[in-house]
């Protein structure tokens, strides 16, 4: 059943070049543990790609914790904004978690079960507005 999002339901979309420091990773989970609900990140081979969601202030701090690391090509695809459209209300999915992938496709796959698709889709370059 989907719900419609709250007035405090944001998320952001982050490229980089790639992500695979453990260390770094283990400072997004760290900062992850203390701003976002809910963090996706695709670990490994390029694109380094980062969904974050949770309330605005907690998402913008997560942002500027991921800006602070200094990836490559660092990209805020999809600034801090209100969740689009309807979102997925699936209680597993949006629990308070930080999710490593290692494929765009699994990616992909986390963001259709959280409702989010086409908004990344778009975001990403491969559906246009």
């Amino acid at each position: 059943m989907a719900t419609k999002p709250t007035a405090s339901f944001f998320n952001a979309l982050i490229q980089t070049h790639h992500i695979t420091s453990r260390k770094k990773v283990a400072r997004l989970r760290t900062a992850a543990d203390h701003h976002a609900r809910y963090v996706v990140i695709r670990y490994g081979g390029s694109p380094g790609l980062m969904y974050v969601e949770g309330d605005e202030e907690g998402v913008t701090a997560w942002v500027g914790a991921v800006k602070r690391l200094r990836y490559k090509d660092f990209q805020l695809l999809r600034k801090v904004g209100r969740v689009e459209g309807e979102v997925k209300g699936d209680v597993e999915l949006r629990a308070k978690g930080f999710v490593e992938v290692e494929s765009v496709q699994e990616f992909a796959g986390r963001m259709e079960g959280l409702g989010v698709l086409r908004w990344w889709r778009r975001a990403m370059g491969f559906e246009s507005d």
